[in-house]
């Protein structure tokens, strides 16, 4: 039950991985085998991301922070760099920046598509910008295009694409713009291996870079030598062999959520401001944000019904850690408005119905 729901209350869950028999299979399959890590799962499943984000190799690491640390190092990006990431986004983004030893510089989001801003990132670019880390925030696809116009063409583009596997900017794969693309595979996203992310990328020396900073830094084609140490960031087979049975269903997986952000946006028209995807994009439905005065207060309420909703994600310059990069309206407004409504196959009529009559309510009373 979610703390604070009425007693008696049938909890409606957030999110819940679509995962069954096959997957259980799968898993089988590699403990029988032997192989549960660096065998031959993770080179199949590598293909599958490449296959579909439409690019040519993708490296299959532990986790979707995982992906964007090792796509920043391998690039070579280091202290006295900057690297410009939105400053509404979940703090992995700006933390890997961080982490590599540059400094992230926020930036300001549009306050209706809640992405980046294209001209807040041209305003920020400086003669130490190296990249931009650029997020499809909760599957809306970026527009790619007036980002790339708002950049030199030196700096380099990185999609944060956690949450937008199977989404399409004008029909292109989101996973498959930017010079590398990260992805997540954590189980609030479509496709899940529980823990786990990749990189995407169609220049054989980053993916090469890639492969040896994700184990350790070791260049197996030069004798195992180390020129740069790094640390573990592998997938192991049994992880992978879910990701292949998931990746296979991707187009079923991806018209579940679809379906339910349909019957959400149907229901919940002048109730309040629904998610889209801009003309001719495809959203990739990671989650379900709407935007809402008092959120809070409408958050409690729903909990209190027992539905599992939670806010869109964070404000970086209101956490200690980025508090000195500045003021960022339009990530405060987003911030205190978005609301996260469950999404995941298991939902059906009743569910949504009673989901968004409590919304109502909830928006009527506060």
């Amino acid at each position: 039950m979610v703390q604070g729901a009425q007693a008696g209350t049938r909890l409606i869950r957030l999110g819940w991985p679509d995962v069954g028999p096959e997957e259980l299979a799968a898993v089988a399959e590699v403990l029988e085998s032997g192989f549960l890590t660096m065998g031959p799962k993770v080179d199949e499943f590598e293909l599958g991301i490449a296959a579909a984000c439409g690019i040519a190799d993708a490296v299959a690491v532990s986790s979707g922070t995982a992906a964007l640390h090792l796509a920043v190092l391998a690039l070579g990006i280091g202290e006295g760099d900057e690297v410009i990431v939105p400053a509404y986004t979940f703090p992995a983004t700006a933390n890997v920046v961080v982490l590599s030893g540059a400094t992230p510089v926020l930036v300001d989001v549009d306050p209706q598509t809640m992405n980046l801003d294209p001209s807040a990132v041209y305003d920020a670019v400086t003669e130490r910008t190296r990249a931009v880390i650029a997020v499809h925030l909760f599957g809306r696809p970026l527009d790619w295009e007036a980002l790339q116009s708002a950049v030199p063409p030196d700096v380099a583009l990185i999609e944060d694409a956690a949450g937008a596997l199977g989404a399409r900017w004008r029909g292109m794969p989101c996973g498959g713009l930017g010079v590398m693309g990260c992805l997540s595979f954590h189980p609030r996203k479509v496709v899940t291996t529980g823990e786990g992310g990749a990189v995407t990328t169609s220049d054989p020396e980053l993916a090469a870079a890639l492969r040896r900073l994700r184990h350790h830094g070791i260049d197996v084609h030069a004798g195992a030598d180390i020129v740069r140490p790094s640390t573990n960031y592998r997938l192991s087979d049994l992880q992978c062999a879910i990701g292949i049975t998931q990746l296979a269903r991707l187009d079923e997986l991806l018209r579940e959520r679809r379906r339910v952000a349909e019957a959400y946006s149907e229901r919940l028209a002048g109730v309040v401001t629904t998610p889209e995807a801009d003309e001719g994009d495809d959203h990739g439905w990671q989650a379900y944000v709407v935007q809402v005065d008092r959120r809070d207060d409408v958050l409690a309420g729903l909990r209190g019904q027992g539905i599992e909703a939670q806010i869109g994600t964070y404000a970086l310059q209101r956490l200690s850690a980025y508090r000195d990069q500045g003021r960022f309206p339009s990530a405060d407004v987003c911030f205190e408005r978005a609301l996260a409504l469950p999404l995941h196959s298991r939902l059906g009529d009743a569910e949504i119905d009673r989901i968004a009559a409590a919304l109502d309510k909830e928006v009527s009373t506060h």
